[in-house]
């Protein structure tokens, strides 16, 4: 489980809105911990706009609050994940023997 808030995807000190339909780079570093993976077993990674009852609600509007979003600040949003050779979608994970 990690978070990574786009609002923060430039920079932790000055939040901005991320532009619709813009396709962006998106690096999720993991934390330190070991996960052991058995031959032939998958992972699965989950792209959503919102965890809520388990993370606080998202707006899906870029407000300077979410603590102080109005309910006209909770509107639909789509997530999109591109995978074509000019955007290709990956996961990068280290391996160790």
């Amino acid at each position: 489980m990690e978070i990574r808030r786009g609002r923060y995807l430039d920079s932790f000190e000055k939040p901005q809105p991320l532009k619709a339909s813009e396709p962006r780079k998106w690096d999720v570093p993991l934390r330190d911990r070991d996960h052991v993976f058995q031959k032939g077993h998958r992972i699965m990674v989950q792209i959503q706009s919102t965890w809520f009852p388990v993370i606080d609600r998202n707006p899906q509007k870029f407000v300077p609050n979410i603590y102080k979003a109005a309910a006209s600040d909770y509107v639909s949003a789509t997530q999109r994940v591109y995978g074509s050779p000019k955007m290709p979608t990956h996961l990068v994970l280290p391996t160790v023997q």
